[in-house]
């Protein structure tokens, strides 16, 4: 009996060549990655121990570690270094992630070339493009620099050797997915290809002291392609945001190690390449010298940065038994939604029969609720052909039941809106410090915030106990 059967070590063992999953069966496909034909036998797993071995640094007391080593050198473009903390980190890895267009590529080149000095020489690599095509990107944004170094490279080992002969202060490998190790099995992009690269430029970085800007790829639903690990391996990862028809471009940090997660940098693409906006309010209004009905202001937060943002509708009568119901920068079901508030809370019938179409100036999208008020002013306004009162910024969300709730950061918003020239503000109950020279209007429902329209042209705005008496 004892012949007849297998000792444990003597059983074969099987690997995913994709993601390096194991398992003591074959399978057709794999738990891990969900690859099929990816299993293949690799042999008998040895049994490893791991002795003791000769440290590198010895351990010192918290208070003794020179923390001096860790600080941050600017990049020379200020909204990046808004968003990293102050600048990039000796030894510090960094992962920039967008969709295909957006302009990282760019962003980057002109990080490359303002970065590069004497002592801190700068690589760039492209496993994407060849030198020629960064040239060409290079002499158009004007990113040219006698330190900054470009190489077009895919092998991994290529990329190492690269840092040996040039030993940059700052490495920019675009993209991360381009890159492959012949020591593992798998195409470029593969999980264990991803992991394998990352895992050594980021030891390369470590033990050099170099800072390092990784290029990511994302799937269609807008996630960091690659396995989960690569975003706990590195120590920033920046989203870049923004839509291809429109110039705003935003900068996103969501993991930071050295700074903040709530920064948000702004910037404007253009044919001379890509710029900072330190004020991007500008890019969301439309400069007029009278109001025009169907529109509001509002102030958003991106991050810690308040933006003052236009918000505009237009309502006209529908020949179809459904209307149309089209936004652009704002959530089709917060519209919605403030829609019913404004019909059954706001009196204003007439809303459910026409086509509404309601969008955002410059790109900017606002998702968040404290833009709620703003929509249902400009839903207003459209609906009874009445402007709203210039100079005037409206910030809250809207209930349900019709009330105006308190946000976040009000007293951020309103003194952004006093710094851009705005007089009058209408924000939930007790908003804080106000600026001088503003007025602020308290509104507690829909009911008194409709009363800042002129009720001489309202058309369908709603009526009170007197009028309908």
């Amino acid at each position: 009996m004892a012949a007849r059967t297998k000792s444990t070590k003597d059983r074969p063992s099987y690997r995913c060549t994709e993601c390096g999953w194991q398992t003591a069966k074959w399978l057709g496909r794999c738990p891990e990655c969900q690859a099929w034909g990816t299993v293949e036998e690799y042999g008998t797993p040895a049994v490893r121990t791991t002795a003791p071995g000769r440290v590198t640094t010895s351990a010192l007391p918290i208070g003794q570690v020179d923390g001096r080593q860790a600080t941050a050198r600017p990049t020379g473009v200020p909204e990046l270094d808004r968003v990293l903390g102050g600048g990039l980190v000796p030894g510090a890895v960094v992962l920039v992630a967008g969709e295909p267009g957006v302009g990282k590529s760019t962003l980057l080149l002109d990080v490359a070339a303002k970065a590069a000095s004497a002592e801190h020489p700068t690589l760039y690599v492209t496993g994407e493009e060849s030198a020629s095509q960064v040239r060409l990107r290079a002499d158009r944004i004007d990113a040219l620099h006698d330190h900054l170094y470009l190489a077009a490279e895919t092998d991994l080992a290529a990329v190492l050797g690269h840092l040996d002969a040039v030993k940059p202060g700052l490495l920019i490998l675009d993209s991360v997915q381009t890159v492959a190790s012949p020591e593992i099995d798998g195409a470029p992009g593969g999980m264990a290809q991803v992991r394998e690269v990352a895992g050594a430029l980021i030891r390369a970085s470590k033990e050099r002291g170099m800072a390092t800007l990784l290029v990511g790829h994302v799937t269609k639903d807008g996630a960091i392609a690659g396995p989960r690990l690569l975003e706990h391996l590195v120590d920033v990862v920046l989203h870049f945001e923004g839509d291809r028809h429109a110039r705003l471009r935003l900068v996103r940090g969501v993991k930071n190690r050295y700074g903040a997660t709530d920064e948000v940098g702004c910037f404007e693409l253009h044919d001379e390449g890509i710029t900072g906006l330190a004020d991007p309010s500008g890019l969301f209004l439309t400069r007029r010298d009278e109001p025009v009905p169907g529109t509001c202001l509002t102030v958003t937060l991106e991050g810690r940065r308040p933006l003052v943002a236009e918000v505009q509708s237009l309502t006209v009568d529908s020949q179809l038994p459904s209307p149309r119901r089209t936004t652009s920068g704002l959530e089709t079901s917060r519209v919605s939604m403030v829609l019913a508030v404004l019909e059954q809370r706001g009196r204003i019938a007439a809303l459910g029969k026409r086509d509404i179409y309601s969008a955002t100036v410059g790109g900017v999208k606002l998702s968040e609720p404290a833009a709620d008020l703003a929509i249902a002013l400009a839903l207003a306004s459209a609906a009874s052909d009445t402007p709203l009162p210039k100079n005037l910024v409206a910030i809250g969300e809207v209930g349900l039941a019709g009330e105006v709730r308190r946000v976040t950061g009000v007293q951020r918003r309103l003194a952004e809106a006093h710094r851009l020239g705005f007089t009058h503000a209408l924000v939930p109950s007790d908003p804080g410090k106000v600026p001088p020279g503003m007025k602020v209007l308290e509104v507690a429902d829909m009911g008194d915030a409709l009363r800042v329209l002129p009720r001489s042209r309202r058309r369908d705005a709603p009526r009170d106990d007197e009028d309908r008496r």
